[in-house]
Parts: C-alpha cells; structure tokens; sequence
C-alpha cells in the first residue's frame, strides 16, 4: 500500500465477465463505461489491467492490457462505497458479474444472487480483517 498524504492508498482489481452474448468489443465498451463511474467517485485513479504474466514474449510493457479488467487505486475509507457503485453499475447491464479483489488476498464475485445474498456477501467482505502483518513486513 502507499501513503498518500498520511492515508495509505491500496488496489482493487476488478474483472468485468460478460454475458454469454457480450463480444469483445462490447466487454471493452462496458469495462469503460464502469471504469468512468468509477473515475467520477473518491477513488485516485483507475487504469486498464494488466495481463498476467506481462503479455506475449516481446511485445512492449503499454501492450499487456487484460480485456474486462480495471485496475483501482484507492484509500480503504471508499472502498465500502466503490463496492456499492459497482452493485448498482451491474444492474441491468449484460455483465455475468463483477469480481473485486483487494491486495491482501480478499474477493468479492457480485453476480446472479439474490438481495439478501448480495447484502451478505458484500457485509463479509467489507467487515474482513486483512490478514496481519508480520515485522518483515512492516516498513
């Protein structure tokens, strides 16, 4: 995490899966549809995702950019609302579901669930501890 004027900042990386119907090219335009809700909330910044493992052999670091994945740069104070702007981006929208995952191993999948369901997943997730850190970690 860094430090941002005395409050860290962390990354959430969210990975948009499209309906069964979604081609790239509209995967790609509902990624940046969201990526601009998110752009106008609290969060510091917002980028495409980076593929893993860098792209293919040779290709140029700016050219490894993962389809449907967003990269989000934030202070841990928004998250609870970040997590509700994503909540109410997917609704009515032809996206399978939205996946969050913190820096600290924690993961939310926002999809086909009920109210109730959603309402709990997302409390658990908000209200997890992140696992402690040990002294080597600490810097």
């Amino acid at each position: 995490m860094a430090d941002r004027g005395g409050e860290r900042t962390g990354t959430l990386r969210l990975t948009v899966a499209g309906g069964a119907d979604v081609d790239d090219e509209e995967l790609d335009s509902l990624t940046r549809q969201l990526r601009l809700a998110l752009l106008e909330s609290e969060v510091d910044d917002v980028r495409a995702g980076r593929a893993p493992g860098g792209g293919p052999a040779g290709a140029k670091s700016g050219e490894a950019v993962a389809l449907g994945v967003l990269s989000v740069t934030l202070a841990p104070v928004v998250l609870r609302s970040v997590v509700r702007l994503v909540e109410a981006w997917l609704q009515n929208r032809p996206v399978r579901s939205v996946r969050l995952e913190l820096e600290d191993g924690r993961s939310l999948e926002l999809g086909d669930a009920t109210d109730a369901e959603k309402q709990r997943l997302i409390e658990a997730f908000l209200d997890a501890s992140p696992p402690a850190r040990g002294p080597a970690d600490q810097g």
